[in-house]
């Protein structure tokens, strides 16, 4: 039987070593960039996109890809409601540790239910957490369709695809929007700058 809610003999262990000091370290200060959409909505395009430009002004971060991740740490998950949760809560608290290290966690999934990506933002404190969405019509996104999933999924292949028979909530209030313009979706370098001059404007590029 599972005891993953019963453990009360625990206490939380604390080191002279701390996040500030970290930061310090570092020159940065640590957070979470989560990057939400429909699959082919540019995600993954972007979270890569936006590394390297970290990496090229010296900033440390790190990406938690959700197509990687289900290659190990949630390797056991499925896609059914309850899977997708446990999911986004496995990677909410990763993302949390990354940021603690004083990393720019950069969480790039399809995440479609508000509440889970709600509960991943309460884990952090308050503007640490910075929710992009990817906002990218459906059509543009079937018409990339690189890994054929909803195409699969249009045939009944697939059952509980995001876009096509199972929703994605739409975030309500996003740092980051991104979105075509005239019907033109951005170059990943440009979306990637619309990302790192919020993070500088924030301050979370360098410590004071």
């Amino acid at each position: 039987m599972s005891t993953l809610n019963n453990s009360t003999n625990i206490f939380w262990q604390e080191c002279p070593v701390g996040k500030v000091e970290r930061q310090k370290l570092l020159n940065q200060k640590g957070c979470v960039v989560w990057i939400t959409g429909l699959s082919g909505s540019g995600k993954s395009t972007l979270a890569c996109s936006v590394s390297r430009e970290l990496h090229s002004k010296g900033k440390l971060s790190y990406i938690l890809d959700g197509d990687n991740l289900r290659h190990g740490l949630n390797k056991d998950l499925g896609f059914k409601a309850e899977d997708r949760a446990e999911n986004i809560r496995r990677v909410g608290e990763v993302a949390k540790l990354f940021s603690d290290a004083g990393l720019i966690c950069i969480a790039s999934l399809i995440s479609p239910y508000r509440k889970d990506r709600d509960a991943c933002r309460a884990m952090l404190p308050d503007a640490s957490f910075i929710e992009v969405f990817m906002n990218m019509p459906l059509e543009l996104c079937e018409s990339r369709d690189a890994k054929g999933l909803y195409k699969l999924a249009r045939a009944g292949k697939i059952k509980g695809f995001t876009g096509i028979d199972d929703p994605y909530e739409r975030p309500l209030n996003c740092e980051i929007e991104i979105e075509q313009k005239d019907g033109v979706c951005p170059k990943p370098a440009a979306m990637a700058g619309q990302v790192v001059s919020y993070l500088e404007e924030k301050g979370f590029l360098q410590v004071e």
